[in-house]
């Protein structure tokens, strides 16, 4: 037999003993896998809430342990394979186990095999088979975890790919309940407020592991996707968080690729969030045009751009939410906006135009902001404020 750690060679069996010591074993495996059994359903709770289907499977498992290492102890230890004692199991078993379970069912059917040793193998034997017995579980530790690694870079291939295809319905606008089971299945709890990011995809997919982690550090639900040169993210919160979705997304701009990252509008359900990723789409290609804008951006932020470049929606936007709100709010307001601006922001020459004091421009000029949130008095604000105008008036016309 191959030398046992902790065994001088002088202890090691010769062929016959270790013949005589694999058959008293051998004929004692039906009772150590009762034994076995009858331990792990004393101990552990969770194997008394398994059906008898999964409660079979483990049996087998169980004597498949106990028939592996008297044919491992028979042949001196060669030709070792753990990990074939969970091929006496269905696969699904794996998905039922968990790795802790399984690690409780190793260690109890050990436990129980060395406390039976007595009455199986003679005095002088119980040494050998004890260390034995320790390499063995060592082997069979190494396997469990490889069997479960290989489980676990299965599911996570599927995984991903099972994601991929949510965020591409998604963005498709194709979020029905079909894919709603199919996000739930990934971990989305179905919050209530949802934004859809787009940036440039890193260069490695440890990147990626980053911004989930320091995504779920915060308390929101991700979904990502890389889609050609894009890392498409899903992001969800509780209502309202907008702001803080673009706060999480500035917190991990470093783990995207290079150019420009805009943060869709906020929507209610994953079935709208097709509304969000055509802001977010929507930005990325009008980005150039406002190259020191913030990075991330919000897609609300770059209207403007979005308009010119053929965003019909950006445009009833700017016409609509900006310029409809001042004309609603009142003529004065809108005729002081539109003075200010073709008086390059000189409040003096606005008041002279319009023959009002310079304190009532001053007024109308922080109301246009609150109706607006935009101030004349920022170049980029009124920037989007003359766009706003502009189209609002090309619409009404």
């Amino acid at each position: 037999m191959a030398a046992i750690p902790g065994i001088g060679r002088g202890w090691q069996p010769s062929a016959r003993q270790r013949s005589t010591i694999a058959k008293r074993l051998t004929g004692a495996a039906a009772e150590l896998t009762t034994q076995a059994l009858a331990q792990i359903e004393e101990r552990h709770p969770w194997f008394r809430e398994l059906d008898a289907e999964h409660r079979s499977w483990v049996t087998l498992v169980a004597r498949a342990g106990i028939d592996g290492f008297v044919q491992w102890f028979a042949d001196e230890g060669r030709d070792a394979n753990p990990s074939a004692v969970f091929d006496a199991a269905p696969r699904a078993l794996m998905r039922r186990i968990t790795l802790h379970q399984s690690v409780d069912l190793i260690r109890t059917t050990i436990d129980t095999v060395e406390g039976q040793l007595e009455s199986v193998v003679g005095r002088g034997d119980r040494p050998l088979v004890f260390m034995g017995i320790v390499q063995y579980s060592r082997e069979i530790a190494f396997g469990v975890a490889e069997v479960y690694a290989r489980a676990a870079e299965a599911r996570g291939g599927w995984d991903a790919r099972l994601e991929a295809l949510v965020v591409d319905a998604v963005i498709r606008g194709e979020a029905d309940e079909t894919v709603l089971s199919r996000a739930s299945t990934l971990g989305w709890r179905s919050p209530a407020a949802i934004t859809v990011t787009i940036g440039g995809a890193p260069a490695k997919d440890s990147a990626i592991d980053s911004i989930r982690r320091l995504v779920g550090e915060r308390g929101f639900d991700l979904l990502a996707s890389t889609q050609g040169d894009r890392l498409v993210l899903v992001l969800g919160g509780p209502s309202g968080t907008a702001g803080t979705a673009l706060t999480v997304i500035t917190d991990v701009a470093e783990h995207f690729g290079p150019g420009q990252i805009v943060v869709g509008p906020e929507v209610s359900d994953l079935v709208e969030a097709a509304m969000s990723a055509r802001g977010a789409l929507s930005g990325i290609r009008a980005a150039d045009a406002w190259p020191s804008a913030p990075r991330p951006v919000a897609a609300d932020d770059l209207l403007p751009e979005r308009a010119l470049a053929g965003d019909g929606h950006a445009r009833r936007m700017l016409a609509r939410e900006i310029y409809g709100q001042l004309r609603d709010a009142g003529a004065d307001l809108l005729e002081t906006l539109v003075a200010y601006l073709d008086n390059s922001g000189s409040v003096e020459a606005t008041a002279r135009a319009l023959f009002v004091h310079p304190n009532t421009v001053r007024y109308r000029l922080r109301r246009i902001a609150e109706v607006s949130g935009y101030h004349p008095a920022d170049a980029r604000s009124a920037y989007v404020l003359r766009l706003s105008v502009t189209l609002g008036r090309l619409m009404a016309s």
